[in-house]
């Protein structure tokens, strides 16, 4: 039975952030900071795909190589925007880096297309229909078009879960050069529809993942059309995911910005203060954002005790609600290391959190889990 105020699964949400002429050493570092999280007992550790950002652009491509640096600690993409993608490219990427990683990949998706107005130009094309046809726009001569811009984001996640299924795309074989085949997405790994999560900023996308059997994600941002504040927001979209919810394994991971100072030097105090400070005015009430009302989270900072009373008292954590610590972009190795280290040994013992039985504390291997 859960028990409130307790977090069942502790996992990171790293961007992967890197100087502008050198990125490998920005992913070398989020590769070891993978790595710690592991050695630590972390459940999952969990990347970003931002675009046109100094960060990691193709989360996959990044999990491949995680897969090679760690061996138990499961892992996520945190979220792919599929307005930007082919639906069965993006499920053969999921299956191949899942086999590579011993079936260790979960996939987070959105339904957003960020930065569409910049990138329309370099977006995949579609045929417009010529000057004159059915449902040509005025002047429209047989030009190409920004796909993201006509495709339905829910449509490409259907095609997308589809893909993972590996059914049959035709009942003749395909000539191969390793003999007839019967085509479907390759590779085939049962069981991947099972590890998707939606990431969800809205009632509809939250109901959407429920009656498709999705888990799901929530970030720190709220939707300040379902409540006033940000813990009332989260919790009616974590209540209308569980009442709504179609399928056998219902599952929410949550996004908080954590930031412990019990180990912390004093440079790394007024760094964190400060940050938080910059942030906190936008937490004072709704705000509009793009054209939707927005409930921002309150980071949070101060000793263990300190944090671990508000995530005790946050009414999203209920027992069942997956926690997934968000580093704030730009901090540094020995920071993270430091925020990894103290949420880990400091918070999470107070919060009825236990570490992977893969963590370098017990020595043991466990089964990934799903």
């Amino acid at each position: 039975m859960s028990t409130p105020g307790t977090i069942p699964v502790a996992g990171i949400i790293l961007a992967g952030t890197f100087p502008e002429h050198d990125p490998r050493a920005g992913l070398e570092t989020t590769l070891r900071l993978f790595e710690l999280a592991e050695d630590l007992g972390y459940d999952v550790a969990g990347i970003r795909q931002r675009h046109l950002e100094r960060g990691v652009s193709s989360a996959l491509t990044f999990l491949a190589a995680a897969s090679q640096r760690t061996r138990t600690i499961r892992l996520e993409t945190d979220v792919v925007p599929l307005g930007y993608e082919t639906p069965f490219r993006l499920a053969e990427d999921f299956a191949t880096v899942d086999a590579l990683s011993g079936r260790r990949v979960n996939v987070g998706v959105s339904t957003s297309a960020p930065h569409g107005d910049l990138l329309a130009s370099l977006a995949r094309t579609v045929p417009t229909p010529p000057s004159g046809a059915a449902g040509a726009s005025p002047g429209a001569s047989g030009r190409v078009g920004p796909a993201a811009a006509a495709a339905d984001p829910y449509a490409l996640i259907e095609r997308f879960l589809e893909s993972l299924e590996g059914h049959a795309l035709s009942d003749d074989e395909l000539s191969t050069p390793y003999g007839p085949q019967i085509p479907r997405v390759q590779p085939h790994i049962a069981g991947l529809r099972d590890r998707v999560w939606l990431g969800g900023g809205s009632l509809r996308s939250v109901r959407w993942a429920a009656a498709r059997g999705l888990k799901l994600l929530l970030g720190n941002v709220g939707d300040g059309d379902a409540a006033d504040t940000f813990e009332a927001a989260q919790r009616a979209h974590v209540d209308a995911y569980l009442s709504e919810f179609r399928g056998t394994d219902p599952r929410i991971g949550v996004e908080r910005v954590i930031l412990p100072t019990d180990s912390a030097t004093a440079a790394q105090r007024e760094h964190y203060a400060a940050y938080v400070a910059a942030r906190d005015e936008r937490t004072a009430e709704p705000v509009s954002l793009g054209g939707r009302t927005v409930v921002f989270q309150r980071d949070l900072h101060g000793t263990a005790e300190q944090i671990a009373e508000r995530l005790t008292s946050d009414p999203t954590f209920d027992g069942r609600t997956e926690l997934r610590v968000a580093f704030p972009y730009g901090f540094d190795e020995d920071e993270c290391r430091q925020i990894l280290t103290d949420i880990r040994t400091a918070v999470l013992p107070l919060v009825g959190w236990r570490p992977a039985a893969a963590s370098a504390t017990t020595g043991t291997v466990a089964a990934p889990a799903a």
